[in-house]
């Protein structure tokens, strides 16, 4: 399946004009294929799948994404469901291969009432319904609020986020770096909260060392030296400032010929290039910063008289750290030095220094009094254990971030799907609606087959768990023990997850049916093979007679 250079899925596809019924049951087929693709990488005991990708290069990971992101298929209805492992990704970090999983088994179950003549419209009108009446039970009395300033709660939900990934050996470490790490971002501004992860706590990664030595900075680490070898390495409490030009002199764009009359014209152009840098260099002089960072570039000129005041300069920095290193120590990027002014120096870092890792030179603005910016330090013995690091920690953050917009949480194991199918079943016994029911027990039942658990026993008796529950206010937490497929208490057991993910995983799952159902006909934009090419005829052939 994954052997050659490409893993390539190949989905059969005919290429003539098809319609009506072949095109759903067709369309579902291909949807099931992706299903069984990932459907071994959901739990604990959760298998990995190895990828090559064009290059030579591998992956090795069980993300429902990553995985996904890196197959090539053909059919257009695959290709729909390649996007909603993406869109979960990116919408709320977490659950991937569940949102495949679940929405390759509701197209499953599908095709009984496709067969049984039944029209999709009917079939779409009951999916809604039961979707509808799943959004209403999980936001109401299936999920329990959390008090998202109570680390351990929140702590607790993370740690059972990447039980299922490779980071969870060193669970209280993620944990730890995810917590600090979204607790440094987040911003409450007139009681709205902003958490931005992808922007502001950059994941640096460096090979060597152990996981155990990560850690997340009181502040940024770019992996930049200083310009000149004489320039202060180590500065306690740095004045910085943070610029967006070239210290250098920039010829006109239009400049491209200059003419020269005598020796002194020479002579003049190079002093008005020196009197440039040197009024550069004096505005930044004058407000006495100890390290000046700029995007731009910095002449031989210009280090020159930075040295000489004592100034530590790091040029060619990305626009993203340079936006970081405003909002970890207090700086405002400027984009002319003639507009510098005391209030844009950034004085909230403690701590300048650069330092070698390995064969590499880094710069470190640690310490910060109140940074709204992190960064998180990797090591690891490989580049392929730090990237499925990174991709386990992005998860977490994820979580971490949706707790703290949404503090609702529900049981995990298979729980609330459980919960969830028995009040649905209690609405109706038959039909879609009903359906719709035993699609959801697929999350508890893929569990149980990962761990090599009897599915068919389990299930019956998690089944008998939950129609035993009478309490109406309070979700059954009866689930499935990812690691040994024992039936366990998920509130004892502590295994949670937000609202927040299993809202997004619901709605994708079945919208994205909804969508592969209501298509009876795909129409190939391209020449069909065998055809005869449509042409205009050619001049001579018109004046022949032959049009």
């Amino acid at each position: 399946m994954f052997g050659g250079r490409t893993p390539v899925l190949v989905l059969s596809q005919n290429t003539k004009r098809e319609s009506g019924r072949k095109v759903q049951l067709e369309n579902i087929n291909a949807g099931k294929q992706i299903a069984d693709v990932i459907r071994t990488c959901l739990g604990p005991q959760a298998m990995l799948k190895m990828l090559m990708d064009p290059m030579g290069g591998i992956v090795m990971t069980n993300d429902g994404n990553a995985i996904l992101r890196e197959i090539t298929v053909q059919h257009p209805a695959a290709k729909s469901m390649i996007e909603i492992a993406r869109t979960q990704d990116e919408e709320v970090g977490d659950g991937t291969t569940s949102v495949i999983v679940l929405a390759g088994e509701i197209l499953t179950i599908t095709e009984q009432f496709l067969q049984q003549q039944m029209h999709p419209t009917v079939i779409i009108r009951q999916y809604r319904q039961a979707l509808d009446d799943i959004v209403t039970l999980i936001e109401g009395p299936l999920s329990v609020p959390v008090d998202k300033n109570d680390r351990n709660a929140v702590a607790g939900v993370v740690k059972s986020c990447i039980g299922t990934k490779i980071l969870s050996k060193w669970d209280d470490l993620a944990v730890n770096i995810a917590l600090d790490a979204v607790n440094t971002v987040t911003i409450v501004d007139n009681g709205r909260t902003e958490v931005d992860i992808k922007r502001y706590a950059k994941v640096e990664k460096i090979p060597g060392g152990a996981i155990e030595d990560s850690q997340v900075l009181r502040g940024v680490m770019v992996n930049k030296d200083v310009t000149h070898p004489k320039m202060k390495r180590y500065i306690q409490n740095p004045r910085i400032v943070l610029l967006d030009c070239p210290l250098e002199y920039k010829k006109g764009e239009s400049q491209t010929n200059v003419e020269l009359s005598g020796e002194s014209d020479f002579t003049r152009m190079l002093e008005i290039e020196e009197e440039h840098v040197r009024k550069i260099c004096e505005d930044i002089i004058a407000l006495k910063p100890d390290v000046v960072f700029t995007e731009k570039g910095v002449s031989d000129l210009a280090q020159h008289y930075l040295l000489k005041a004592g100034i530590s300069a790091i040029r060619r920095v990305r626009k993203t750290d340079n936006n970081r290193i405003a909002r970890a120590c207090g700086a405002t990027i400027v984009n002319r030095t003639e507009e510098l002014q005391e209030s844009d120096v950034g004085t909230g870092c403690g701590l300048f220094e650069i330092k070698k890792i390995g064969d590499e030179y880094f710069c470190f603005l640690t310490e910060c009094k109140n940074p709204k910016a992190c960064t998180i330090l990797l090591r690891g013995a490989s580049k392929d254990i730090l990237n499925e690091v990174e991709r386990n920690l992005q998860d977490a953050l994820q979580v971490t971030r949706n707790i703290i917009i949404s503090p609702r949480l529900v049981p995990g194991g298979g729980a609330i799907e459980m919960a969830v199918a028995q009040k649905l079943q209690a609405k109706a016994t038959h039909g879609p609606y009903a359906a719709m029911a035993q699609a959801l027990e697929i999350i508890p039942r893929t569990l149980a087959q990962n761990c090599g658990a009897n599915t068919i026993r389990t299930l019956t008796a998690l089944r008998a768990r939950h129609a035993a529950h009478t309490d109406a206010n309070r979700p059954c937490m009866w689930g499935i023990d990812g690691e040994t497929g024992e039936i366990v208490d998920m509130e004892k057991k502590g295994i949670w997850e937000p609202l927040a993910v299993k809202l997004q995983i619901y709605k994708t799952a079945v919208e994205t049916a909804i969508l592969l159902l209501r298509i009876d006909d795909i129409v190939s934009g391209s020449k069909k093979a065998g055809d005869k090419d449509k042409e205009p005829p050619k001049p001579s052939e018109i004046a022949e007679g032959k049009e």
